[in-house]
């Protein structure tokens, strides 16, 4: 497994975009996607020789990050890209990792496949078995 990309929460995407890009120089990689099973807004930053940013925003009130974004948001997971989805759940859950979303299609992904699990320090972590963003608008 590799790192593929960090997770942000924030308020506002058009606002956290902005930010990062004043702030750390990031640049917008991706167009918004809408993610209607997780109700967030995504979009995928970027900057030469850096780790892939990815921002979230909750679509409404009954979206799992609500309550972060309204608390001022943070850091939500890391990312790591694998080979096989399955496989890998099943390597974490002997090591005591918990499955918090069962592998499913990530519209942020081009619709492949994404899981989560809870590891040790509360760590939230999302599985990846592709390098695909959706929409991108820098390659």
């Amino acid at each position: 497994m590799v790192i593929d990309h960090i997770g942000i929460v924030v308020k506002s995407i058009e606002e956290g975009i902005s930010y990062w890009e004043k702030v750390f120089g990031y640049k917008q990689m991706t167009e918004i996607v809408i993610n209607t099973r997780q109700k967030v807004k995504v979009v995928f930053l970027m900057k030469e020789n850096s780790l892939i940013v990815k921002l979230i925003e909750p679509t409404d009130e009954t979206s799992p990050i609500y309550r972060i974004a309204r608390k001022g948001g943070g850091l939500h997971h890391l990312a790591f890209r694998c080979k096989e989805i399955s496989e890998e759940i099943t390597r974490l859950k002997s090591l005591g990792l918990r499955v918090i979303t069962n592998p499913q299609p990530g519209e942020a992904f081009e619709n492949n496949q994404i899981a989560f699990l809870l590891g040790d320090q509360a760590l939230n972590i999302e599985l990846i078995d592709t390098d695909k963003k959706a929409k991108r608008i820098i390659h």
